[in-house]
């Protein structure tokens, strides 16, 4: 299949080795070179510790957080979800990935079938996608109203407030990669056994809606960043970079009995973004 944007053909086995040097450091990613894979590991490690001592904190205080993972189709998110369960209680560390809406469910509130899977005392919940679908996706595929649309940037807000002041602690990731990378990633899939499962045709439509798919961001970060559930931008062309500072923000973010910040480590600030920041900067 032939890209209309960039007269790419996916099927083309020679494509890996044309765009492999511009998905690193393309657009605004600050690194030329993934991560050393011993370097990561020794990382990793010791971010699987830290989130071991926090699943155990929160089974003792009863504590609930949210893990909102939003971001383009092949940005990462199943990935990073899955190191941060890695070594955790599936029973209390729960995915959260939801089909599309069934016919008595589009009649609902909007939000009504994600309350369903908030977390209840001792639990963590990480959406693979989230409320945010009206956000970016539905708009632009055409599965909602402009008026839908609006609706729910100004609900968003109010919606999670009464979340916080309940008590829950959320985190709202975008994961965000270059257009290059993008491509690269469409293409493994598509010639990768195990993984074409993974490509869908909304995947493949949505290579000819990248600008679709930047306005559609810019508007939410800017209507729906607030202080009691602000966006944290990460930029992941490199997976291994992904995932680490995915969990450091989230480790950083939460208390629990036994937390290390030495062990836990610096964010890459050239990496994770504010919404304002990265909006500032005109962000991939």
């Amino acid at each position: 299949m032939t890209d209309p944007i960039d007269g790419f053909d996916i099927n083309d086995p020679d494509l890996p080795k044309s765009i492999k040097k511009a998905a690193f450091g393309s657009g605004a990613y600050p690194h030329e070179d993934k991560l050393d894979k011993d370097d990561y590991g020794t990382q990793f490690y010791k971010l699987q510790k830290q989130l071991v001592l926090h699943q155990a904190h929160m089974a003792k205080a009863g504590t609930r957080t949210i893990i909102v993972f939003e971001g383009r189709d092949a940005a990462g998110k199943g990935g990073t979800i899955k190191r941060f369960l890695e070594n955790l209680n599936p029973r209390y560390n729960i995915i959260a990935a939801l089909p599309k809406p069934n016919d008595r469910e589009r009649t609902q509130w909007y939000f009504q079938r994600y309350v369903d899977w908030l977390p209840a005392a001792g639990e963590m919940v990480l959406f693979d996608r989230s409320w945010y679908n009206r956000a970016v996706v539905e708009p632009v595929m055409g599965f909602c109203t402009p008026e839908e649309t609006t609706r729910f940037l100004e609900e968003a807000p109010d919606f999670e407030k009464q979340l916080t002041r309940d008590g829950i602690k959320i985190f709202k990731l975008w994961l965000s990669i270059g257009r290059e990378m993008q491509l690269k990633r469409f293409h493994d899939r598509a010639h990768d056994p195990l993984k074409t499962w993974k490509l869908s045709p909304v995947d493949l439509k949505a290579l000819t809606k990248w600008e679709d798919y930047s306005v559609a961001r810019d508007r939410m970060l800017r209507e729906t960043d607030s202080a009691h559930a602000p966006w944290t931008v990460i930029r992941g062309n490199d997976k291994k970079r992904l995932r680490l500072n995915a969990i450091r923000t989230v480790l950083h973010g939460l208390d629990y009995e036994g937390k290390d910040e030495k062990e836990i480590g610096e964010i890459d600030r050239k990496l994770v973004l504010s919404a304002e920041d990265f909006l500032e900067l005109k962000g991939e």
